[in-house]
């Protein structure tokens, strides 16, 4: 299974209700999570792949307790037999400006 389905996968088991995809959804609901991987690599046999995942909702305060949630629960990934380590390399605001919703975004660099 690719990383990116194992990721998607594990969020939307973890989220309690609130869904996890891999692009915009159509009719979004008022909170979501997109992930997005941005980055690979492999040395000695071993991957490495960068991933944003961004957390949606109607409110500043909404988005940034989701993205806690997304933390916290990203904190266990590694249990998964196929994941070597997940690290957060960094969380920010990243309000969209464009379609005026609020987010944050948090970056894992994660070895599989």
């Amino acid at each position: 299974m690719a990383i990116e389905y194992a990721m998607l996968k594990y969020l939307n088991d973890h989220l309690n209700g609130i869904q996890a995809y891999m692009e915009e959804p159509q009719d979004p609901e008022d909170e979501y999570v997109i992930i997005e991987k941005t980055g690979s690599s492999k040395e000695n046999f071993i991957n490495s792949a960068t991933f944003a995942v961004q957390s949606y909702s109607t409110s500043m305060q909404g988005a940034c307790d989701l993205n806690e949630v997304v933390k916290d629960i990203m904190d266990q990934f590694w249990e998964n037999a196929a994941i070597y380590s997940c690290k957060l390399n960094s969380d920010y605001n990243f309000t969209d400006t464009e379609t005026q919703r609020y987010r944050y975004q948090a970056v894992f660099d994660i070895k599989y």
